[in-house]
């Protein structure tokens, strides 16, 4: 009976405490530079912590990037033949988490300084106009960054941002048709003599990536 007793003013004291330290919501729509023409979205929570002035956010976004040599790539991965007219274009979906702390930075407010782990799903794809080849080299990587996001207050629950910061990421595979080339030398059907350096050398996959974007904030 005690314990039951105990475990309901247990209950009672969260819903009159938890009030007083409600978490926040925020989600960010933005649009720049990242390697290419690029949009992001992204939800923020802070306040979920007493004492604990970190936010977590976690963004996805989406770029137009330069794929690569479309020649090389494909004496590289498919065949050495040159034929047809090239036309290529490149994407880049991105995930990513960060840890945010507030700074002062020059005397300006409501500037954060983060970082945490990147996830980047990178394609390019390659049509040979006339000769008859079409295919895509993907290469999928983690990476880490750091940036600078400051908030500029336009009402209660609006407000624009401006977002900054360089990523960096790992080698992984690069692969496409039936052939892969690894950073460990385990290629699998790889053409000629041809090493993940060439491969690296061929494609755009990103490395390090610096990132300017400007949006929208709403807060809940």
């Amino acid at each position: 009976m005690r314990t039951g007793k105990y475990h309901f003013n247990l209950i009672i004291l969260f819903f009159i405490v938890y009030p007083l330290f409600p978490a926040q919501f925020i989600v960010d729509a933005s649009g720049g530079y990242y390697g290419g023409p690029a949009f992001r979205g992204e939800a923020t929570l802070g306040n979920f912590a007493i004492n604990l002035p970190l936010k977590v956010r976690f963004g996805v976004g989406w770029a137009s990037v330069y794929p690569g040599n479309a020649a090389d790539a494909r004496k590289i991965f498919i065949n050495d033949a040159t034929n047809g007219e090239p036309e290529k274009s490149g994407s880049l979906l991105d995930f990513r988490f960060d840890f945010m702390y507030p700074i002062n930075l020059f005397s300006m407010s409501q500037v954060y300084l983060y970082g945490g782990p990147r996830y980047a799903m990178f394609t390019a794809n390659f049509d040979f106009i006339g000769g008859n080849e079409v295919f895509d080299i993907n290469s999928d990587q983690w990476g880490i960054g750091l940036g600078l996001y400051k908030t500029i207050p336009m009402s209660q629950s609006w407000a624009l941002v401006i977002n900054t910061g360089l990523d960096y990421f790992f080698d992984s595979d690069i692969y496409g048709h039936d052939t892969l080339y690894s950073p460990d030398g385990e290629h699998q059907n790889p053409r000629r003599d041809y090493t993940y350096q060439d491969a690296d050398n061929a494609i755009n996959q990103p490395k390090f990536e610096f990132h300017l974007m400007a949006g929208v904030q709403v807060k809940f």
